[in-house]
């Protein structure tokens, strides 16, 4: 006999996340010679970082995987804990139920339901973005403030939602005539409105943005990402 890889059995497709949840889990973390069924109840958060890169590459198809920064902003979230250094949280552990059962703070859902909505949209409709770097995604809205506030009117990025599970949104600057600045961010575009119109092609359309995030003019950065518009006839 032998042991096969994971299986989940599921009888409706509202389970499909959790089982998916479990299944990596116990792929990424359980021992080649253990006894059936026993899987670790924490894993170190630098093994837990390897698997949600390789998780992501694998699932977006991308060659380009997550930077130090998106696991910095990753372990805030899943720790809830804005106070810790990267160095801080490279010595911690992680446990299954902050991964997928603990409700996130102020939220409906959990690290896994968040984060797996993030890898269906990158998928299915942001993956030439994402391979080009045009996409920070895994950023605070608070941090997208501090970066943004000290920028030229129009500057703008791209990050994942916090408050919606697949969204991306677009937080960018104005600045007023006395030199103030203020951050807005435009409501998240789901793969539903992404399949409607591209996010080339609304991010074209925006006239306040300009520059994406430092200094790349949105034509340059976005340009072979805007589709040629088709002219009726009359």
């Amino acid at each position: 006999q032998v042991l096969s890889l994971p299986i989940v059995v599921i009888v409706h497709g509202n389970q499909d996340n959790n089982a998916k949840a479990t299944v990596l889990w116990d792929n990424a973390f359980s021992e080649i010679d253990r006894v059936p069924f026993v899987v670790a109840e924490r894993v170190p958060w630098e093994k837990m970082c390897d698997t949600l890169n390789m998780k992501f590459m694998a699932e977006v198809q991308t060659t380009k995987g997550l930077l130090k920064e998106h696991y910095f902003f990753l372990a805030q979230k899943i720790f809830n804990d804005h106070s810790a250094s990267l160095e801080d949280f490279q010595c911690r552990s992680v446990s299954w139920a902050q991964f997928n059962k603990e409700i996130l703070p102020g939220r409906g859902f959990t690290f896994w339901q968040w984060f797996d909505g993030v890898l269906d949209l990158t998928k299915r409709c942001l993956k030439s973005y994402w391979s080009d770097r045009l996409i920070i995604g895994f950023i605070s809205k608070q941090y997208v403030c501090k970066l943004l506030s000290t920028e030229p009117d129009g500057t703008f990025l791209l990050r994942f939602s916090d408050s919606e599970i697949g969204g991306v949104t677009i937080a960018y600057v104005i600045r007023g005539k006395d030199g103030s600045s203020q951050v807005e961010n435009i409501q998240p575009f789901s793969a539903k409105d992404l399949s409607i119109r591209s996010l080339g092609d609304r991010i074209r359309d925006l006239g306040q943005l300009r520059n994406l995030y430092p200094n790349t003019p949105k034509d340059q950065a976005f340009g072979s990402h805007y589709n040629s518009e088709r002219r009726e006839l009359g």
